[in-house]
């Protein structure tokens, strides 16, 4: 047995004070705490929600509408979302839409009603999301309060109205679409690959011990277990079928963020990256309601999204004068930070976009600003001592913050927040005094913009689809558009639109006032606003 030495008293070890754990580092266990995100984003949240469900039904709403009354009518065989046709091979059937149908079998609440409801959800995933994605890089309370701020105002002086871009004016329309929920889903995709390389949040910690400390340090972690893979592969599989051009968005970003990674890729860590593409590419052809790859190399909407190339000057030029700053001061501390070469691969597949006439890709400068925006609240929130470029970069991003909000974002919440003549969101006709004669799923025949982005939402069926879908063949699609403009044609025989309803079931019209309405239809409702007539037809 060991004794003690017998010269001098016998001192015991003084009990170890438990050391408060620095705000920037990663806690142990769970984060119950209330902090300004909690708090702010809640509030964030609320008002947003708030705004968007003031929003009438406009622009692509009467699609997800649609869809989500027809997976209430046939939860398993859905039709056509816009035709009376089979919907077998649709790309709008996803899990998003199956949880939302089945949602509305349960409650008998009808489509666009559940798909307000899922607004406030999609908010929810997506403030997480963004939340567990800016700490990555840092553990400062108000990181993820400024990352927030910044990706709804600090685009550009004008707006960019387009389902999936984190802009305030465009998410309060877009708010319920599938797209805000997939780009939600891949802020936590993120979020999980920084943790599984190893991308740490104790840059602020180092920083504040030694000015040579690089900023993107990476805490020493072990590597992931193949189930964390796995449910990442799942989740991104998920996004592939919610929302096909975001997932493109979810794994540059991946890949991005990889590059963060220190040390040799070794044959294990292949393999487990390996897992995650399988399990993502198994979820994804697996699924029964379309074959996603259909849409690979499909060109049918690349023209309406080329004018997401129209005006970049206009539309990010506040993010791009605040947000390069902010990527290239991470980037002299850490030529390895993983945000400039996310910036760099969203950039560099919008360019093949433009260059190729893919204009789709356009789709990824929803996601191409946030890694700056993320930058700009990292940098804003750093320990000090500030340097003089971040001295200079504080007031330059408040300026810009409050030039994006008051001059393109404003009339989200209150058009008198803004300037004069300030943006807002749109504010279409509803249909229910059509809908509520027309029985759920009768066709009817009509042309005008609104009508036939709006009508489906309540139920009917129209003759010609809005926009191409691989269940519908385009051509046939087309056919139909032209068999719309013969009939509405004043030159147009009785027998010729009596030969067109019958072919495609049409029992009711819908017709502006510019519109003749045929002598054979019988006027059932008509709304004295905007001279629309419901008409009703028998051949």
């Amino acid at each position: 047995m060991r004794t003690f030495p017998p010269s001098g008293p016998v001192r015991l070890p003084a009990p170890r004070r438990a050391s408060a754990r620095p705000a920037d580092e990663p806690p142990g266990g769970r984060d119950l705490r209330i902090t300004p995100y909690v708090v702010l984003g809640g509030l964030f949240w609320v008002v947003v929600s708030a705004a968007a469900w003031r929003v009438p039904m406009c622009c692509d709403f009467g699609t997800h509408a649609a869809v989500v009354e027809r997976l209430r009518a046939d939860l398993l065989h859905p039709a056509h979302p816009m035709a009376d046709l089979p919907g077998a091979g649709s790309p709008y059937y996803s899990p998003y839409s199956l949880v939302q149908g089945l949602f509305a079998r349960l409650t008998d609440l009808p489509g666009r009603v559940v798909v307000r409801l899922w607004g406030p959800l999609n908010l929810l995933v997506l403030i997480t999301g963004l939340g567990r994605f800016t700490r990555l890089f840092s553990r400062r309370p108000w990181a993820p309060v400024f990352a927030l701020a910044f990706s709804v105002v600090l685009w550009g002086t004008d707006v960019t109205w387009w389902s999936g871009f984190l802009g305030l004016l465009s998410m309060t329309g877009n708010l319920s679409y599938p797209s805000t929920f997939a780009i939600g889903l891949t802020f936590h995709i993120w979020a999980m690959t920084g943790r599984m390389v190893g991308l740490g949040c104790a840059a602020d910690r180092m920083t504040e011990r030694s000015s040579r400390a690089p900023a993107g340090s990476v805490r020493a972690a072990g590597p992931a277990r193949p189930l964390e893979h796995a449910a990442l592969g799942v989740l991104t599989g998920v996004v592939v079928l919610v929302h096909p051009i975001t997932s493109i968005g979810a794994v540059l970003g991946m890949a991005g963020l990889a590059v963060a990674r220190r040390g040799a890729w070794h044959r294990a860590a292949a393999a487990r990256w390996a897992l995650t593409g399988a399990a993502a590419l198994a979820v994804a052809a697996s699924w029964p309601y379309c074959d996603i790859f259909t849409l690979v190399g499909d060109t049918g909407i690349d023209s309406m999204h080329r004018a997401l190339y129209e005006n970049p000057t206009g539309r990010y030029w506040l993010v791009a004068l605040l947000g390069a700053p902010a990527l290239l001061l991470r980037l002299r501390r850490d030529r390895r930070d993983p945000l400039t070469p996310m910036t760099a691969l969203f950039l560099l597949v919008v360019l093949y976009g433009w260059i190729s006439g893919h204009y789709t890709y356009g789709r990824l400068l929803a996601l191409a600003p946030i890694p700056a925006q993320v930058a700009l609240a990292v940098e804003l929130t750093r320990p000090r001592p500030w340097s003089t470029a971040r001295r200079v970069l504080a007031p330059l991003a408040a300026a810009g913050a409050c030039l994006g909000f008051f001059w393109a974002q404003a009339g989200a919440l209150a058009p008198g927040l803004g300037v004069r003549g300030v943006e807002r969101p749109p504010r279409w006709d509803t249909y229910g005094w059509a809908a509520q004669h027309i029985p759920p799923g009768d066709t009817v025949l009509a042309d005008d913009y609104y009508v036939v982005r709006s009508l489906p939402g309540y139920g009917p069926f129209l003759v010609a689809p809005v926009w191409p879908d691989p269940a519908l063949a385009e051509p046939e699609r087309l056919r139909r558009k032209a068999d719309v403009t013969t009939y509405l044609a004043p030159s147009t025989s009785r027998d010729t639109r009596a030969w067109i309803a019958r072919r495609y079931g049409v029992h009711w019209l819908l017709l502006t006032a510019g519109e003749r309405l045929p002598k054979e239809a019988v006027v059932v409702a008509f709304n004295p606003r905007s001279g629309e007539v419901l008409g009703r037809v028998a051949y």
